[in-house]
């Protein structure tokens, strides 16, 4: 099983986050991306949004 991450980085923002999460399963890395997203970024969780960030995971550990 491959790990999978969202990195912050690539998606410019007014605060600049630098944020890389990673996990094994797509579910946890949802989970914690939602999270993060609503508690920094101030989105919304909504099946929409929970889909856009379903299509922006990707394979293996963050670059450093």
């Amino acid at each position: 099983m491959s790990r999978k991450h969202i990195d912050c980085r690539e998606f410019p923002s007014e605060s600049n986050c630098t944020i890389a999460i990673s996990a094994d399963s797509e579910d946890e890395l949802v989970s914690a991306a939602v999270q993060h997203a609503i508690q920094v970024h101030g989105h919304q969780d909504t099946p929409e949004f929970r889909a856009q960030i379903r299509s922006v995971i990707k394979q293996g550990e963050p670059a450093f």
